[in-house]
This record gives C-alpha cells, structure tokens and sequence, in this order.
C-alpha cells in the first residue's frame, strides 16, 4: 500500500498507521507545518504545508544601500 492519503483497509483506528503517516508527512520538511486534525479522540486528517524559501539578489542589494 503506498502512503497516498489512504485509510488502512482493516482498521483506520491503528494507532501505528497514523503515527507511520505523521512521519511521511514530516520526512523532508525544511520550512513549514505539519497539522493533525483529532475528532472524538481519532485522527481524521493530516495536512502538511511547505514553504519555500527564494532568494533575491534585488533583495541583496537593497540591504546594501
């Protein structure tokens, strides 16, 4: 089964499943959040948002003058 916002088909109340889909969702996140929506005591929803940092060179020079 690969890790792509599925349910386990036996038991989407695995504690261990969940916890296995908190790490993927953190694996490789340099800037940005990782939210972990509980109801009734029960994961229902993970969201992960990445930022991306840029830099400018408009930015180095502006700090120059």
């Amino acid at each position: 089964m690969s890790s792509n916002n599925r349910f386990p088909d036996d038991d989407d109340t695995d504690p261990q499943w969940h916890w296995q889909q908190i790490r993927e969702a953190l694996r490789g996140l340099r800037y940005g959040t990782v939210n972990v929506i509980v109801q009734d005591g029960v994961v229902v929803q993970i969201d992960r948002t990445e930022k991306r940092r840029l830099r400018s060179n408009v930015d180095s020079d502006h700090r120059r003058s």
